[in-house]
């Protein structure tokens, strides 16, 4: 029961990702068809005597392929550095950082992948802190601390054994299809795919792995799917599982001995190395993608803006991005000539918000743009479950003090109509400033491929 709840489950899933929309629907307008934002139409109607400046996008994520065929030609270069020489010639105080900086690795070169969510890193903080500590001798503030640790604690392991069971289920899952393909290529010749008589036709050594076959080649005849789309979408999903259970809800994993930096002194700028790509640029190539992929070049897609610089910060590991790294990412910006940050990441608990505020304000003095993604909850944010966020944690002499260079941005659907909101994108009408289209969008990925990805982000 479980197996096939599971696998018709995947090919559902598989099905609406199969369902038809134009790769360019967030630049066409109600006049085609579909609530884009009419791009194609706005540099049709532009004067052709314009020339104009370009500007620097800093795209704070998780990394960028910088070699991407499609964004190479609109990649941020530092010409005060040279490459590789392993000297820093502007004397910025980063090294060879060419195309950007990345704040999770260290001068040897090696990075953090995977992190905690920030409420793990909490949880695993204060248990150290009331480990053995009796509750009736705290006094108010350390009562209130620790309702909040106990709060954190639920959270965190709920979330673990919420996890655990279906990265078990996945991870057999993965076994048995790794046992198919074997199999399968020792008999398949010449052929490239798996066929649905291959699988008929399976021969395993235990009966859950040809029950297993047997159930994809019926799906395969009769949904039209193909057993590598089957088995991506497996090994996709057992990924996100292992992530979330081995990393970001285990308060014992520590990623920031790889850094090597003193993660105690928030002032601290210059430690990372120059490796902006990192090991899983998805999430922060597909992003580049959107906003600046090269314009009619007849390759891939375009972005929506046709001069533009990207500069490439690697700040968002698997897992929440961390306080300190978020404020040097936006130093970093600013301060190498970035007029529009993009912040296409955020989490529930900020422990150091005034670093980031402070960051956020320089921003705010030296006229930088700051644009933020609103979360993909599908549920109301306000100043204190969706961090970082304009509203400051000082307040003012009349009340709550706001970054006046901030703009919030939730997700639209190519649907329109009555289903023009997201249902993932979170909202606000105090927060959330203005949607715009985040479903169904094909764009970049690493090592020159182009992929479809929804979210507020996009």
């Amino acid at each position: 029961m479980k197996w096939s709840f599971l696998l018709v489950s995947l090919l559902f899933s598989l099905q609406i990702f199969a369902q038809q929309v134009p790769h360019n629907w967030q630049h066409l307008s109600p006049a085609d068809g579909y609530p884009g934002i009419s791009t194609s139409n706005l540099y049709q109607r532009l004067p052709k005597d314009i020339v104009p400046d370009t500007v620097i996008v800093a795209v704070i994520d998780s990394g960028v392929d910088y070699m991407h065929e499609d964004l190479r030609n609109v990649m941020w270069i530092n010409k005060g550095e040279i490459p590789g020489n392993n000297i820093d010639d502007d004397k910025n105080g980063y090294v060879d950082d060419i195309y950007g900086w990345n704040f999770l690795g260290n001068a040897k070169g090696e990075n953090v992948h995977y992190d905690n969510l920030e409420v793990a890193r909490l949880y695993a903080k204060y248990r150290k802190q009331f480990s053995g500590v009796e509750v009736s001798k705290l006094n108010k503030k350390e009562k209130e601390t620790y309702e909040s640790y106990q709060e954190m604690k639920k959270v965190v392991v709920e979330g673990r054994e919420k996890f655990a069971q279906r990265y078990q289920v996945y991870g057999m899952l993965y076994e048995v299809l790794a046992k198919i393909k074997a199999n399968s290529n020792a008999n398949r010749k010449d052929r490239k795919s798996i066929t649905a008589e291959d699988l008929k036709n399976y021969s395993g050594d235990d009966l859950r792995t040809q029950r297993v076959a047997e159930v994809i080649a019926a799906q395969m005849e009769q949904g039209g799917i193909s057993f590598e789309d089957f088995d991506s979408d497996v090994t996709t999903n057992f990924e996100r599982l292992r992530e979330r259970y081995e990393y970001n809800f285990n308060p014992d994993y520590d990623s920031r001995e790889i850094v090597e930096d003193n993660y105690e002194d928030k002032t601290e700028r210059y430690y990372g190395n120059p490796d902006v790509k990192g090991p899983d640029a998805f999430h922060g190539t597909h992003v580049a993608g959107v906003i600046a992929a090269e314009r009619n070049n007849d390759i891939g897609m375009d972005g929506v803006a046709s001069v533009v610089k990207i500069m490439a910060i690697r700040t968002v590991p698997g897992g929440d991005e961390r306080d300190k790294d978020v404020a040097n990412a936006i130093y970093y910006a600013v301060n190498n000539g970035a007029s529009v940050i993009n912040m296409s990441f955020g989490k529930g608990y900020s422990p150091y918000k005034e670093v980031v505020d402070a960051a956020v304000k320089y921003a705010a003095k030296k006229d930088v743009l700051l644009v933020h993604a609103s979360g993909n909850d599908g549920s109301e944010v306000n100043s204190t479950n969706n961090y970082p966020t304009d509203k400051y944690l000082k307040r003012g002499l009349f009340g709550p003090k706001y970054a006046p260079n901030w703009i919030e941005v939730g997700a639209s659907n190519w649907e329109g109509k009555e289903a023009l909101a997201a249902t993932f994108s979170n909202y606000s009408s105090e927060y959330v400033d203005v949607f715009a289209p985040g479903t169904a969008i094909y764009s970049t990925a690493p090592e020159n491929k182009y992929k479809s990805a929804q979210g507020t982000s996009m």
